[in-house]
């Protein structure tokens, strides 16, 4: 039986294996799922152990277990280091869930017409980190692995990933390899595949503003006392100008300008705004002046609200001036913007322009590098070869928005260039209500990733 057939014949076990991974709220920054986290762990450690894997174990740390599984079929042969996370973001505000979030349902959708799992985790990253699991079975059980694996499946990426670090620095013999393979992205649409080739890099910080001792009657101190949440109002508005380019001084200093036949190149692939405008219900698309939408998530930087709260926000009216406001606000960075400086050059900022009626404290949170990989190296051209048996076209290299901060570490501490073979689409609600991933992309995936396995050994031995 062949490896392709062998998918073929399993789809339907595939999938609800998936499914029962799905219905474990593995959320990691919610502590009141601690006990699901670990039990997404062990879900990871026995299917990899099923699968046919040798030395699998849960590698404790500070926090949450990294599983680590290998099959080491030939020293002499190429080895690929899987990664993926089985944590999940919060599913909050869970009212605006069609479905339960974690109680998985399979529905039709305009971009999935074959049907789409809908649950948190889906596809960011269950859905595309179980794909390795099965592509690795369903190479093991026809006897066809081609080269050595190794699995790293860790339960923080959704939290910055920090003790992962940790674990690579501290295992770099046990994690040597000749490529990093990571499905955590998405591709342009089936009929149009590729690959990421470039991610953004990420600073999250917390504000909090301070007025008064305590919260007062509005009526009795308003016009006298600063209002916090006023105050942080205007110092957000303040950080980005008429042409949407921020105006934190040194943020743009180590941005990379691109020349026009390469900004060109990323305009080429396919992108139809009045469909990406109607799926988002928007007249018009929002963004520094001078670039295209396709440039704005790819090559330059951003700075976004990603949560802001104080004062009464319950029924009914409460002339209250509040003691306190808060914000939440994150950086997409470039390639060459350190998150650390960057988080410096923030908070000095940030401080800088509060009027003394105020006092402000910033709390930097997680925060990674960007990652830009070569179409070059032999994983690139074994994820383009695969991606044209499977799909019947070449890949299209392409740069997303998104971050994966480990892959930045691999590169540093691995020296490995991460190859991003995600099968996710742009639509499917990542971090929102609705989460969902296509039930042909998960076949598909699974095919193209053992046909990765394949090319990649003779691309590495060129």
């Amino acid at each position: 039986m062949s490896v392709k057939k062998y998918i073929q014949d399993n789809q339907e076990k595939f999938l609800n294996e998936l499914i029962d991974l799905l219905k474990i709220p593995s959320v990691s920054a919610d502590p009141k799922f601690k006990d699901d986290v670990f039990a997404a762990a062990e879900f990871v450690r026995s299917s990899l152990e099923k699968a046919g894997a040798d030395n699998v174990e849960l590698c404790q740390t500070a926090g949450y277990p990294i599983v680590y599984g290998e099959k080491i079929i030939n020293p002499e042969l190429p080895t690929v280091l899987v990664y993926g996370h089985y944590d999940v973001q919060p599913a909050d505000p869970y009212e605006l869930w069609d479905s339960p979030p974690f109680e998985p349902v399979i529905k039709k959708t305009e971009r999935h017409p074959e049907g789409a799992i809908f649950a948190r985790g889906s596809a960011d990253d269950k859905g595309q980190f179980y794909m390795h699991v099965k592509a690795f079975e369903a190479m093991m059980s026809n006897d066809e692995l081609p080269c050595n694996i190794k699995f790293m499946i860790e339960g923080e990426e959704e939290v910055g990933s920090e003790h992962l670090d940790i674990f690579v620095k501290e295992n770099k013999e046990k994690l040597k390899a000749d490529v990093v393979l990571v499905s955590d992205t998405h591709m342009i649409s089936l009929e149009n595949p590729s690959v990421t080739v470039g991610l953004r890099g990420l600073a999250y910080m917390q504000v909090e503003v301070t007025g008064p001792n305590r919260d007062l009657h509005s009526g009795t101190y308003g016009g006298a006392v600063a209002n916090p949440i006023n105050i942080l109002c205007k110092m957000i508005a303040s950080l980005q100008d008429e042409n949407n380019h921020i105006t934190i001084p040194g943020f743009y200093d180590k941005v990379e300008t691109y020349a026009d036949d390469y900004r060109k190149a990323l305009n080429d692939a396919p992108f139809d705004l009045e469909a990406y405008k109607k799926e988002l219900d928007i007249n018009d698309v929002h963004g520094e002046a001078g670039y295209s939408t396709i440039e704005r998530v790819g090559i330059r930087p951003t700075l976004d609200v990603n949560g802001i709260w104080g004062g009464y926000t319950g029924e009914g009216a409460k002339t209250v001036l509040p003691s306190k406001a808060y914000a939440k606000i994150s950086m997409r960075l470039v390639p060459n913007q350190d998150h650390k400086e960057i988080s410096r050059l923030f908070e000095e900022h940030f401080k800088a322009i509060a009027p003394a009626s105020v006092k402000v404290k910033v709390t930097p949170h997680h925060g990674g590098q960007a990652a830009v990989v070569s179409t070059e190296t032999p994983g690139y051209r074994a994820a383009d070869l695969a991606i044209k048996e499977a799909f019947g076209k070449k890949a299209i290299p392409t740069r997303e928005g998104g971050s994966i901060p480990i892959c930045s570490l691999f590169q540093k501490e691995l020296g490995l260039d991460p190859i991003l073979l995600g099968f996710g689409l742009d639509t499917d609600a990542l971090h929102s209500p609705n989460e969902h991933y296509g039930v042909k992309n998960y076949y598909m995936g699974i095919e193209t990733i053992a046909l990765f396995f394949k090319y990649f050994k003779e691309e590495a031995s060129k």
